[in-house]
């Protein structure tokens, strides 16, 4: 693999992960929120799901689910209906007067949970992996090594890179968190996750390939 084209690959997938879309947007209200713990450990989940979809594209598999509408809706349905359950999750959060009370349910969870959470976000959302088949080949040397590996290591770079743009994310938006008291700035919050979780829940769910 030529430098020049893996250097082309990062600056490309920086783009992509620095302009605003689901998983960075979900990494800010979840760190606002719930803290810099949970924003950073959601971010870990979000990156090791690329690995997945890679795996998919370098396999073949992401082929099998861009040509058969069925496995692609149900995996569709299945991320729609795991969003719906995250915003319903959000809205039983109870701040009561103090943002001591506010995440009290969050830091109950684990840290294996919160990267569970985030990796099954992203995991469940066909159209990552119809985006890794599209975007990865473009930076694969026909002249080098084993294509499949080839992409696998282009996956890894963007995990790699996608895990830094986020955790800076889930850095600088947890600080907010830490001084803001006020209950109805958590109230807000609590509602601006519900709101961008069913966001993205109904993007999802009326998508097409």
């Amino acid at each position: 693999m030529e430098i020049e084209l893996i250097l082309s690959f990062l600056t490309a997938s920086l783009i992509l992960s620095i302009m605003p879309g689901p998983d960075n947007i979900f990494v800010l209200t979840e760190s606002v929120s719930s803290g810099q713990r949970s924003g950073l450990s959601i971010s870990l989940g979000l990156s090791l799901g690329v690995m997945i979809h890679t795996l998919a594209a370098a396999l073949g598999l992401s082929i099998v689910i861009q040509q058969s509408v069925l496995i692609f809706s149900i995996i569709k349905y299945l991320g729609a209906a795991y969003l719906f359950y995250l915003a319903i999750s959000a809205l039983k959060t109870k701040p009561g007067g103090s943002k001591k009370d506010f995440t009290k349910g969050a830091e109950r969870k684990s840290i294996s949970q919160l990267i569970r959470k985030g990796f099954l976000m992203n995991v469940l959302n066909p159209k990552v992996s119809l985006f890794f088949i599209a975007f990865l080949p473009q930076f694969v040397s026909k002249s080098g090594f084993n294509i499949s590996f080839q992409m696998i290591i282009l996956g890894f770079i963007f995990m790699i890179q996608a895990w830094l743009v986020f955790s800076f994310i889930a850095i600088l938006s947890g600080r907010l968190h830490r001084y803001l008291e006020s209950p109805n700035f958590l109230t807000i919050t609590k509602w601006s996750k519900f709101g961008v979780l069913t966001i993205l829940a109904g993007l999802l769910l009326t998508s097409d390939k």
